[in-house]
């Protein structure tokens, strides 16, 4: 058997703490990371390997969700299969799966549906209907025993370095871990109360489910519903025609995880798609829909997807996503008073982060007006001490040390340095 290459097992690890030196797990591993993973391969090669302990614990934002993070040291083993076979499933998967794949993702989708939308209703003058979808309790009932036979059979067929069975083998252990078994609980366990059971691990039925947090979870998912975006792509569109009578090459109709939306202008046919979609996922993916997420509507009321309100001519930032910048606003708003109106260098960098990842998102929409409200209505004038807003609200930027000079309070009025169109004056 041919053994998994150091190099390799390196560049997994370089992949893996981009970004995340800054993590106590990525630290303590990096102390001596070179002897760690020349003992890591060795344990691969000899097949000793054994996933080590999660963490889990519970975000509520955006949605309430259960999330195991892996041990560091596992996390590299991610990396590594992700590597090697990412390039083979890209290879396989439809053009409009947007989820984990580079050069995607939800801006990409949103503007792939708006497209399709508009492609359909003949730029919003034609009839034209949307059926968004939902898989209930996705990532928790994956069926374990489905998803390795096949990732074992399409390996075999795909797959052509000579470390094929090690990589098999590596599958195998991630796949079939159960980290509920072997994990530390970060935060309480009433965290947990209020999860619906097909949210947990927990719960999951058994040889069901992988651990949201994990790159190989997220990219394994894709791999799982690849069949059917190739079914919906390739048989549901090819078996009706039409309404002017002709048959189409493929249904429009995107993806992301679990969240997928066709859009059509005959709103019958749409209709009529959805027990074939059930029947599919229930009899070869063992998955069904969510019963109370089945959204069919004219495309001149609009449909939410990925954050956003996709409407004619219009993309609307959605509510959750403004109530969540609002509630960022009060919290840092409450910890500057908390602490007598003074905030470290490093809490202002924290700031700083937190509130241009709202203003990156929101510039993607139709915001600017939401943008300066929060901006100049909502945000302590304490902050304008070390920062400016530029690009018409686009984005705050940490002013030098040297323009450090302002009183604790801001004395002069926002709007005598602030443009009208937004753009800096001093």
């Amino acid at each position: 058997m041919t053994k998994i290459d150091i190099e390799e097992l390196f560049q997994a690890y370089y992949d893996c703490r981009s970004n995340k030196r800054n993590t106590a797990n990525a630290i303590a591993f990096e102390m001596s990371y070179e002897s760690k993973l020349f003992h890591l391969c060795e344990e691969i090669n000899n097949g000793t390997y054994t996933p080590g302990r999660s963490i889990a614990f519970v975000v509520e934002k955006p949605v309430k969700r259960e999330i195991f993070a892996a041990d560091f040291r596992d996390r590299i083993i991610h990396h590594l299969l992700i590597n090697k076979l990412n390039p083979l499933f890209e290879k396989q998967f439809i053009y409009d799966s947007y989820s984990c794949r580079v050069n995607k993702g939800t801006h990409f989708g949103i503007k792939r549906i708006t497209h399709f939308i508009r492609q359909c209703s003949q730029n919003y003058q034609a009839p034209c209907y949307i059926l968004k979808l939902d898989i209930e309790g996705f990532f928790m009932h994956i069926d374990k025993n489905i998803l390795f036979d096949r990732l074992q059979l399409f390996i075999n067929e795909k797959y052509t370095q000579p470390d094929k069975e090690l990589i098999i083998e590596l599958c195998r252990k991630v796949i079939f871990n159960d980290p509920t078994k072997n994990c530390c609980i970060k935060g309480k366990k009433t965290d947990w109360d209020n999860l619906p059971h097909t949210k947990s691990l927990f719960q999951s039925p058994v040889n069901c489910g992988l651990p949201i947090g994990n790159l190989t979870s997220q990219i394994f998912a894709n791999f799982y519903l690849n069949s059917f975006d190739h079914y919906i792509k390739n048989n549901l569109s090819t078996s009706s025609p039409s309404p002017n009578g002709s048959r189409e090459e493929g249904l429009c109709y995107g993806r992301y995880v679990d969240d997928f939306v066709i859009v059509h202008n005959d709103k019958e046919y749409l209709k009529s798609l959805i027990p074939n979609i059930q029947n599919f996922l229930l009899s070869t993916l063992k998955l069904t829909l969510h019963p109370r997420k089945i959204y069919l509507q004219s495309h001149e009321k609009g449909v939410k997807f990925l954050g956003a309100v996709i409407k004619p001519h219009r993309n609307y930032i959605a509510n959750r996503t403004k109530g969540s910048f609002y509630e960022t606003i009060t919290l840092w708003n409450k910890s500057l008073k908390e602490n007598k109106n003074k905030l470290s260098r490093e809490d202002l960098k924290l700031f700083l982060s937190s509130i241009n990842s709202y203003l990156g998102i929101m510039k993607h929409y139709e915001t600017y007006k939401i943008r300066k409200k929060m901006l100049l209505k909502n945000l302590s004038a304490y902050y304008w001490n070390h920062f400016y807003i530029s690009s018409g609200y686009c984005k705050l930027i940490l002013k030098a040390r040297r323009v450090h000079h302002l009183t604790t309070y801001c004395q002069t009025p926002l709007s005598s340095w602030i443009g009208e169109d937004g753009e800096d004056v001093y």
